[in-house]
């Protein structure tokens, strides 16, 4: 099998965020200036966050390409969004790949968002027209216009065009990735490959899973998982502190192995905001989801959890801007429920994300769909570039 060497171009700021963890021979960091805004405190503006990151990184990336020495054969792949920083079709004769990081659903609804402009339903007032049904997108289910990302609404309108020309412009490049499981998205990414003329791999679910075989017991949170009945313990991931809430319940640490915890036996339930490598992680462990998404993405992705693979309740309820704040007697209720686990309901949720834990891992197993799909990307770079 052909091997390559890797260089991931990060910023000044992200190198140090990233710390000096061992790393594989064949993979490198090189940095551009920190041109754009800071990583902390970003969420405060983020549109202006990301058109910072559009129109001020492809002068510094230029100069980084004329320093690097590239072997052969090489590929650059890019964040799909990054369009403007790496230019589109092969850059100095490098082949180039967008790299798709949000579900293949999400990449299918924007890459279709002229049939919901022709359809009526953009631009809509989600808190009147919220319930209204988007059910002609190829390859994905019916989809209420409370389900799609914010950024088709309110202040993500800042931003949408620039989503949009970044997706225009996917098939300009020689090779797109998606991170997507092709099992869990078969028919959307079917119908994206009769519709976007560029070879499509599939590769995901693209975690850290490899690491699990690691004996790194050491960590105190794996130490009190250990001591902990099976099923018993709901992970929450909220990015806050929330130590006195949990009392003597629970456990509370700034950063964790998120794959590891997930797959831990103790584990019963998953509350989480629901970005992509989260609700990918979560179906990896095999357990179910509370979901409390609040951005972009996350929304669709909730309603893909709950309505399409039913292995998740949702938190909160409402539509769009207008979704209401749970009070503590609502989530102390639903929690327990949720953890019930004699339930019927929960049970046959239970069962259902167990169904989708062996899909998901048997794409990782030789011969499985994100292995073929890996080993097909390897060999077609090999192969142009040879030519």
């Amino acid at each position: 099998m052909t091997k390559f060497d890797i260089t991931f171009v990060v910023t000044e700021e992200w190198l140090g965020l990233l710390g000096f963890d061992p790393k594989p021979a064949t993979v490198r960091f090189a940095t551009v200036p920190n041109v754009v805004p800071s990583e902390i405190g970003r969420g405060t503006d983020f549109p202006g966050f990301l058109e910072a990151t559009l129109t001020k990184l492809q002068e510094p990336f230029e100069r980084l390409l004329d320093r690097l020495e590239l072997p052969k054969p090489s590929v650059i792949v890019y964040d799909t969004y990054l369009t403007w920083v790496v230019g589109v079709g092969n850059r100095r004769h490098i082949p180039v790949a967008s790299f798709w990081t949000m579900s293949a659903s999400v990449l299918a609804l924007f890459h279709h968002f002229d049939l919901v402009v022709q359809n009526g339903q953009f631009p809509a007032d989600v808190s009147e027209r919220g319930n209204e049904l988007v059910e002609y997108i190829p390859g994905i289910p019916p989809t209420r216009i409370a389900d799609l990302p914010t950024i088709f609404y309110g202040d993500g309108l800042k931003v949408l065009h620039r989503a949009l020309e970044a997706i225009s412009l996917v098939p300009k490049a020689q090779y797109l990735l998606l991170t997507s499981v092709y099992e869990l998205e078969a028919h959307t990414i079917d119908s994206l490959r009769k519709t976007i003329p560029i070879p499509l791999y599939s590769i995901g679910p693209a975690i850290p899973y490899f690491k699990l075989e690691d004996n790194d017991n050491d960590n105190n949170y794996v130490q009190w998982l250990n001591s902990q009945p099976k099923s018993s313990v709901l992970y929450i991931s909220q990015a806050s502190r929330i130590k006195e809430a949990c009392g003597g319940e629970g456990v509370v640490v700034p950063w964790c192995d998120q794959l590891k915890v997930l797959c831990h036996p103790s584990i019963g339930g998953f509350w989480t905001h629901c970005g992509w490598n989260s609700t990918k992680e979560g179906v990896f462990g095999g357990v179910p989801f509370l979901t409390y998404p609040i951005f972009w993405d996350q929304i669709p992705n909730s309603k893909t959890i709950v309505d399409d693979w039913k292995i998740g309740w949702k938190v909160r309820k409402g539509m769009g801007e207008e979704m209401h704040l749970v009070t503590r007697e609502e989530i102390a209720g639903l929690v327990q429920r949720f953890m019930d686990l004699e339930s019927e309901e929960g049970k046959e949720m239970r069962r259902r994300a167990k169904e989708l834990r062996e899909v998901s891992r048997k794409a990782t197993s030789k011969g499985g769909s994100a292995d073929t799909d890996i080993d097909a990307f390897i060999r077609d770079i090999s192969q142009s570039c040879n030519h």
